[in-house]
């Protein structure tokens, strides 16, 4: 059985942006990796980062399984914009057995006490494959620093999937 990490975005260039560092570094770590975006169009770039991408809204529509990520990382704009991301989100929080980290300016209010922000360091080739899917998406002269910024749910030590989230306060 392999670790899933499902990540939940507007598009494939936010995810880029803000996340690709740590897809990389999941997928070569043998995680399997799932985008899901509510714009599929220039979904390319994310194959280069190793992700599998669906459609939001055709996933979100599909019968509830019982098979949970381990962790899902999510754009707060889209956490804010569809509440079945946020009921999603507050339920697997609630159940306290998978990481959540989300990016963004906005922080949801009912989160405001439940995440931390964190820095995700970014490995070498994830820095040199991050830039490879920013070049794919029109963004070639983008700066790939050395970690990613997320407010993260902290979970109890012996279910934490990642040791490389390293709190910013």
């Amino acid at each position: 059985m392999r670790y899933r990490l499902a990540v939940v975005a507007p598009n494939a260039d936010d995810v880029i942006r803000h996340a690709g560092g740590w897809l990389f570094d999941r997928t070569t770590a043998g995680w399997e990796v799932t985008v899901l975006v509510s714009d599929c169009a220039n979904v390319r770039p994310l194959g280069i980062l190793g992700a599998t991408v669906l459609d939001l809204e055709e996933s979100l529509s599909a019968p509830v399984h019982d098979t949970w990520p381990h962790a899902i990382a999510v754009a707060s704009s889209t956490y804010l914009a569809d509440e079945r991301v946020r009921s999603g989100v507050l339920e697997c929080l609630d159940r306290g057995l998978t990481e959540i980290a989300l990016w963004g300016d906005e922080v949801p209010i009912e989160l405001a006490r439940r995440v931390q922000p964190v820095q995700r360091r970014v490995s070498a080739a994830a820095r040199a494959f991050k830039a490879c899917a920013l070049d794919a998406a029109g963004y070639p002269a983008e700066a790939v620093g050395a970690t990613e910024a997320f407010r993260a749910a902290e979970l109890p030590r012996n279910r934490r999937f990642d040791a490389a989230l390293a709190s910013v306060q």
